[in-house]
C-alpha cells in the first residue's frame, strides 16, 4: 500500500494561507490544515513546531512578496511612504492575512527585509541612532494597526458592507440633537469607517512622518 504524500514546506504554506484567505486566525488549527492536506498533524509539526509558527510563516510570505522587486526611492519619507503602501497593497490582497500578522508578527525574511528598509530609510532622516528604535517601533505599531484596520473592513461581504452603511446611516442622520449634539450637527459630513481608506491612511502615515521630521529638526 503506498504512503502517504510528503508535503513541502512551501505546499503546506500555500494550503495554510488558502484556510485563512476563508476563514481567520481563531478557526484555524493545524488539524484543519492537516485534514484539508489529507495527512495527520504529527506530518505537519515536522516542518513547524506550533500552530504560532506556522501563522508567522504565513505571514512572512506576504511581506516577502511585498518586498520582491523593491528598490529604494527618493528621500526617507518618500521611501517609508513606498514601504508601507506595498506592504497595506500586499495584505488588501489577502486581508483574512492582514490580523494573522497584526497578531503573530513574523521573524522571517519578509520581516527582516521590511525592518532592514525602515530602518535605513530613519537612519537617513537624520535621527540619532539612540532614537531609532523607539521611532521604529511607534512606526511598525501604526502600520500594523492601519493595515490591520483596513482588512478588517476590506474582508466584509456586499452584503454585510450595505447592511453596515444603512446602520451607519440610522446611526448618524437619527441621533437625538439633546443627547448627541455635536454628532446631530456634523451628521451630513462624517463618513463610515470603510470610506477613503487609502487617503486616510496616507494622510495618518504622512502626519506621523512629519512628527519625526520635527524631531530631527530639534535635535
Amino acid at each position: 500500500m503506498a504512503g502517504r504524500r510528503r508535503w513541502s514546506t512551501e505546499e503546506i504554506l500555500d494550503a495554510a494561507a488558502e484556510l485563512l484567505r476563508t476563514g481567520d486566525a481563531e478557526s484555524f488549527s493545524v488539524r484543519k490544515l492537516a485534514a484539508a492536506l489529507g495527512t495527520d498533524s504529527s506530518s505537519l509539526y515536522r516542518h513547524f513546531r506550533s500552530k504560532t509558527e506556522l501563522l508567522r510563516a504565513v505571514a512572512d510570505r506576504i511581506l516577502l512578496a511585498a518586498m520582491d522587486g523593491h528598490h529604494p526611492e527618493g528621500d526617507w519619507k518618500q521611501r517609508i511612504t513606498a514601504l508601507a503602501l506595498r506592504v497595506r497593497e500586499a495584505f488588501g490582497r489577502q486581508p483574512q492575512l492582514a490580523a494573522v500578522w497584526g497578531r503573530y508578527a513574523s521573524s522571517g525574511t519578509g520581516s527582516r527585509l521590511v525592518m532592514e528598509e525602515a530602518l535605513q530609510a530613519l537612519r537617513a532622516a537624520g535621527l540619532p541612532d539612540e532614537d531609532i528604535p523607539v521611532r521604529y517601533h511607534r512606526l511598525a505599531v501604526l502600520i500594523a494597526a492601519l493595515i490591520a484596520s483596513e482588512a478588517g473592513v476590506g474582508s466584509v461581504t456586499p452584503e454585510e458592507h450595505e447592511q453596515g452603511l444603512e446602520l451607519f446611516r440610522v446611526a448618524v442622520l437619527g441621533a437625538d440633537p439633546e443627547r448627541f449634539p455635536a454628532l446631530s450637527h456634523f451628521a451630513r459630513e462624517v463618513r463610515p469607517l470603510g470610506a477613503d481608506r487609502r487617503a486616510a491612511f496616507e494622510e495618518i502615515l504622512a502626519s506621523h512622518l512629519a512628527d519625526i521630521e520635527r524631531a530631527v529638526g530639534r535635535g
